[in-house]
């Protein structure tokens, strides 16, 4: 295996495709009973290269890491620098490729998104928004050190409110220091 990391600066917008296509194969995989069935079923990748393209067309203010085996995206982390004036910047999105759970690359691109943070931030607060449902997620949120600060309703795109009847949908995991994560 030789995985490496580099941020998308560097990536640009070619590799907004493959972004996409590991960013609604992860929602399919994760989100269903939170988004809709019709939703996830769409025309999702198409949706999510909009997104990719869009943010790599115009990064400031953000950075993303790209994880690669041999050239193959097995994973990303994008963050968005100062985004809560009480918890700092957002992870808005951490995905590995299914196949390679487990592996460690999730716990490094967070320590990545991490120092970024350090590095592009003026505050050192990191925080992300994990679904209710998603128990795996948490618990490795937890395990690299996050503590759940928060729940919300969610209102993605394809939500489904009636599915939020009784309990909100969504916990903030946060870390007060993004240098504990290093």
């Amino acid at each position: 295996m030789a995985l490496s990391f580099r941020p998308a600066d560097r990536a640009g917008t070619g590799d907004a495709d493959r972004v996409a296509a590991l960013h609604a194969d992860s929602w399919r995989r994760h989100y269903r009973g939170a988004y809709t069935d019709a939703y996830l079923d769409g025309d999702l990748v198409a949706e999510r290269r909009a997104v990719w393209r869009s943010r790599f067309a115009a990064p400031a203010g953000t950075r993303t890491i790209l994880a690669e085996d041999e050239g193959l995206l097995v994973g990303f982390a994008h963050v968005v620098f100062d985004r809560d004036a009480t918890w700092g910047s957002l992870v808005d999105n951490l995905h590995v490729a299914h196949d390679r759970h487990r592996g460690g690359i999730g716990a490094r691109l967070l320590a990545l998104a991490a120092a970024a943070v350090l590095d592009g931030a003026s505050g050192r607060g990191m925080y992300l928004w994990v679904l209710r449902q998603n128990t795996a997620a948490q618990g490795f949120y937890r395990a690299c050190g996050a503590t759940c600060v928060e729940t919300a309703a969610v209102s993605p795109p394809g939500g489904d409110p009636a599915r939020l009847v009784g309990a909100p949908a969504k916990l903030r995991m946060a870390w007060p220091d993004a240098a504990a994560l290093g």
